[in-house]
């Protein structure tokens, strides 16, 4: 599983950066994108994994080597089943292992409905830490992605949700989500950034007086 500072290097980074810029300087909006490596620690999900494996590392031991039998370079091995389940926590030491480096291992064991839950969660916990909702005119919106879970989240403060409207910002949301799985990450993105910027335009337009109050810079989490 590749890490957000992975997938975002010096290039990719100046490119978001740039795609920030220009957005705003159609907009008084402020556009904060942050990319995770991922949103929630799935311990259920590594475990069961574990389980698992070390179950059927234990029946494939035990169908293997039942009993003593014959082979061409003489007698086989054999092994009891309480020599054989042994093998469970070795199993479950392994796939917890597996799990937690190979994510769609993880994304396998974990209900769709939970990811959501922590890609939200870890959201709303981005929009506070960068002071999203610090901005003068409470104009400042969040491109969240998580890249374990392949989500986005798309969240404004109330002057923007006022003025732009839910479905709008649901309408970004969507089209970055889809976009991840077709496209590569910074080109989804940058897509994403501009599509706001038009949309925020039209109803926020930037003023004369306007000041950066935030950062032009893409924020990696984890």
């Amino acid at each position: 599983m590749k890490r957000a500072h992975q997938v975002f290097g010096l290039a990719e980074r100046k490119r978001i950066a740039e795609a920030v810029a220009a957005a705003e300087a159609k907009t008084s909006a402020e556009i904060v994108p942050v990319v995770a490596t991922q949103s929630g620690r799935y311990d259920r999900a590594e475990d069961a994994f574990g389980l698992m494996l070390g179950l059927a590392l234990y029946v494939a031991a035990w169908l293997a080597f039942q009993g003593p039998r014959e082979v061409a370079w003489g007698t086989g091995y054999t092994i009891d089943w309480w020599h054989a389940l042994l093998i469970v926590p070795a199993g479950f030491a392994l796939g917890v292992g597996l799990a937690s480096r190979v994510g769609w291992l993880t994304m396998l064991f974990t209900p769709a409905a939970e990811t959501a839950a922590e890609v939200q969660r870890a959201a709303r916990q981005a929009f506070f830490d960068q002071r999203v909702h610090h901005t003068a005119g409470s104009s400042g919106l969040l491109i969240y992605v998580s890249l374990l879970e392949h989500r986005a989240v798309v969240l404004a403060d109330e002057e923007v949700t006022a003025r732009l409207g839910q479905a709008a910002l649901d309408e970004i949301c969507a089209t970055l989500t889809g976009a991840l799985r077709k496209q590569p990450v910074p080109e989804a993105l940058a897509a994403a950034i501009a599509q706001a910027g038009e949309k925020l335009g039209a109803v926020l337009p930037r003023q004369g007086d306007d000041r950066n109050e935030l950062a032009d810079v893409l924020v990696l989490v984890g």
